[in-house]
């Protein structure tokens, strides 16, 4: 070992190779190992739990004087608190090589992997076509940009690519469903572990444009006797037909959640009747609930006669196990006379503005039983409440109003 001397940068350059290597200390159990090949290691030599150890502090010239010097007051301090610092390092390297095997483990998670998983989970949830309709657009505009991806590296400007993409198309009803089903898969990444952080997607509803809303022609209130008297008076469809469009005057619920109705939905016995909808069948996502009055019911115990205890409510005329075609009812309506005057939606039109116009009923409570979706946020967090017992009651109005003015037509 040579001088005990503190040393400078300069006697370290300065400090040539010998046949043997040789030590030059710089105090507090660190030193300089040089080797007969020139190179130069910076050394920690210590004690702890009754063993003399050797911690290295690096290579010189990469790890100069004043870092060594800073190492070595690091280490001590460990030491005189009861860590030892190589311990600290193998478990370091450890941890170092667990997440190395995680890493390498994750980039084999794709994107396309964690949406299959998670369509998994939705399949016995969602009706067979809206599962696949749901695979079928993130297929076409998602999986060509994310579907390879380890979900581990999608960004926020990952996402943001695929859904201006959607939006220089023009399809902005299509981009904002896209948006919403990639949060999802996120939201289920994260759970199951595969992702870490906020989902990509969270947020980025604020910088896509919002689907353009549809208008639906619908009649004048003072036609509606008509055209349910012609509905009535029409021998040329199935009585199941006709039954659907009084059953959907009476609940004004959207198409698709009319055709794909259940059985097990509804509770006919129950003092009060109801229809629940699942909320994977409702455009906003959230469990509906129909108050099902004295006319639905009656109108349900008829259809019963028609497509049986179990299954659809409204099956096909020839093919009971699948839903009705969703231009059924459109169809119906049409050869009645009203084509490019009416669509099935229009029902809803009608509803809201009668019993707007009625003022007998809170707009929350029209709101809610049309299952419309409230932008203000305030109102939105109020509506949480069902308002069940009033929309009973203005279900049943509605239901009275459209036999009042049915009599009312027929005494003309």
């Amino acid at each position: 070992m040579r001088n005990s001397n503190k040393l400078t940068e300069l006697k370290i350059k300065q400090s040539k190779p010998e046949e043997k290597q040789y030590k030059l200390t710089d105090g507090e159990g660190m030193y300089l190992r040089v080797y007969p090949n020139s190179s130069k290691y910076w050394q920690l030599q210590y004690w702890f739990d009754g063993k003399q150890k050797v911690l290295s502090l690096g290579v010189w010239p990469e790890v100069g004087l004043i870092e060594a010097r800073e190492k070595r007051s690091i280490a001590r301090k460990k030491i005189r608190l009861g860590i030892d610092p190589i311990g600290e390092q193998k478990i370091m390297k450890q941890e170092a090589a667990k997440e190395s095997e995680f890493r390498n483990e994750a980039l084999k998670i794709t994107f396309k992997k964690v949406f299959q998983e998670w369509l998994n989970t939705k399949s016995s949830e969602w009706t067979e076509k809206y599962t696949k309709n749901v695979s079928g657009y993130m297929n076409m505009h998602v999986m060509p940009d994310l579907g390879d991806k380890p979900i581990l590296d999608i960004r926020k400007e990952d996402v943001i690519g695929v859904l201006m993409k959607l939006e220089k198309k023009g399809i902005h009803e299509t981009c904002f469903r896209i948006r919403q089903k990639i949060e999802a898969v996120f939201v289920y990444a994260v759970i199951k572990g595969y992702y870490e952080g906020v989902s990509p997607a969270m947020y980025l509803d604020k910088i896509i444009s919002k689907p353009k809303q549809k208008f639906h022609n619908s009649l004048p209130i003072e036609e509606l006797p008509e055209f349910i008297s012609k509905v009535d008076a029409n021998k040329r469809v199935p009585p199941l037909t006709i039954l659907a469009m009084k059953f959907v005057i009476l609940t004004f619920v959207r198409t698709v959640e009319l055709r794909y109705a259940d059985w097990k939905e509804f509770d006919l016995n129950c003092k009060e009747p109801i229809w629940v909808i699942p909320a994977e069948r409702m455009k906003m996502d959230m469990t509906h609930h129909v108050p099902l009055v004295k006319q639905t019911v009656n109108i349900l115990n008829e259809i019963r006669k028609y497509s049986g205890p179990k299954g659809f409510v409204f099956p096909q005329h020839r093919n009971n196990q699948k839903a009705m075609s969703e231009n059924t009812l459109l169809y119906f309506s049409n050869r009645l006379g009203y084509a490019g005057r009416h669509t099935i939606h229009g029902f809803r039109t009608i509803a809201s503005t009668v019993l707007n116009e009625s003022r007998k009923w809170h707009p929350d409570v029209i709101e809610r039983q049309l299952s419309h979706q409230e932008s203000n946020k305030v109102r939105k967090a109020y509506n949480r409440a069902e308002h069940l017992d009033e929309r009973r009651k203005m279900m049943e109005w509605w239901a009275d109003h459209i036999d009042s003015i049915m009599i009312q037509d027929s005494d003309k």
